[in-house]
């Protein structure tokens, strides 16, 4: 079943004109592991929990830098932008390999790129294989980021500006 959803997916949803980013592209790398909720009445993962991925792997890669702190930092970042195009399905029990990088960086706002990829037998939670495979689905997310107590756009601090800068793409 799943095979011919896939070539559902690819026969209306891949154009020439979708280019798909490859596991390459992304500096930061973070694995997944789907559930069994995960899925839908139609057998493969929900569109909504991509979304959930997407806003793992950002928020990861922030604690990971050490530069999100949910409950005393002095900026929040809201959302005001998110998009996903769906290559190819997933379903569990099926390992993700999310990929992040920084598209742009403004004063007080961000875009971040993510793809999603198939986990190899080689993948660890720490360690990824050299894979160049192309991603299953993409997106991305613009978060705005805010004062915490007014919500009122504030520039990015400068630790977290060095870590969005970190993994900026070069176009």
């Amino acid at each position: 079943m799943l095979a011919r959803i896939a070539h559902v997916y690819r026969r209306n949803v891949m154009t020439s004109r979708t280019a798909r980013s490859l596991r390459g592209d992304f500096p930061h790398l973070h694995l997944i592991t789907t559930r069994w909720h995960d899925n839908d009445v139609y057998g493969h993962v929900n569109n909504v929990q991509y979304y959930a991925f997407f806003d793992t792997v950002v928020n990861q890669y922030l604690l990971k830098r050490h530069v999100l702190d949910f409950e005393r930092g002095e900026v929040i970042g809201l959302v005001v932008e998110t998009a996903c195009q769906y290559f190819e399905p997933i379903a569990f029990p099926e390992i993700v390999i999310a990929g992040l990088r920084v598209a742009r960086v403004g004063n007080s706002s961000v875009r971040y790129e993510i793809g999603l990829f198939r986990g190899e037998a080689s993948d660890t939670l720490d360690v990824f294989s050299a894979s160049n495979a192309p991603a299953i689905a993409e997106g991305h997310f613009v978060h705005v980021y805010v004062d915490r107590l007014n919500r009122r756009p504030k520039s990015l601090p400068a630790a977290l500006r060095e870590a969005l800068e970190a993994i900026q793409s070069a176009s």
